[in-house]
């Protein structure tokens, strides 16, 4: 269990009490966290292993996560639960991860600091043995470095159009969005209004 997937000691308990679950259902956890409050949070990121969960996977989720929590009952007061897709800007916390979305740009910190820095923001570049590769900016010129998995303390996909692009690309090849639902948006900007009278 890595520190991306579960920070505190309380969040790594948690993801032992629910990766069963979860993995039964066959998701992955992606992230979870409890947040604390008036009433705490227990925020839980889950996907497909291909990528790709909805509302509905969503809800199964939920329903098993709540049932083990009952009966374990780790969390003394109330809380709310939140099952959610780790979304088009998705933090990356397993190793598979800097893989699947080599070549997209991502922010990474680090626990240690690497040449007098902790943050790093460039193009991923795979992973090699354990470390994640990315590229950065330096003195103008690419650079690719790697990072030690372990010293990552979060990181995060960088919202950009070829991002939402392959999102898309990926919802329509699993049959999330069906096209034809878009003809009639199309077809009213595509007309000439001096056609209309």
């Amino acid at each position: 269990m890595t520190e991306l997937i579960a920070k505190t000691a309380i969040d790594r308990r948690l993801a032992e009490i629910v990766t069963p679950a979860i993995e039964g259902l066959g998701y992955e956890l992606v992230r979870i966290r409890l947040q604390g409050g008036r009433t705490a949070t227990l925020q839980i990121m889950a996907d497909r292993p291909e990528g790709g969960i909805n509302v509905d996977d969503c809800a199964k989720i939920s329903t098993a996560v709540s049932a083990v929590l009952d009966v374990e009952d780790p969390i003394e007061d109330n809380y709310h639960l939140e099952v959610s897709s780790p979304g088009i800007d998705r933090p990356l916390t397993r190793l598979k991860d800097f893989d699947a979305w080599a070549d997209y740009e991502a922010r990474i910190e680090t626990t240690e600091l690497i040449d007098g820095r902790r943050r790093f923001k460039g193009f991923i570049r795979g992973t090699e043995g354990n470390e994640v590769l990315i590229e950065i900016e330096e003195a103008g010129a690419p650079l690719t470095i790697g990072l030690e998995f372990e010293w990552l303390s979060d990181a995060k996909l960088i919202l950009t159009d070829e991002l939402i692009a392959e999102m898309l690309r990926q919802k329509k090849a699993a049959g999330v969005i069906d096209e034809d639902d878009f003809d009639e948006i199309v077809n009213d900007t595509d007309s000439d209004p001096s056609e209309e009278a």
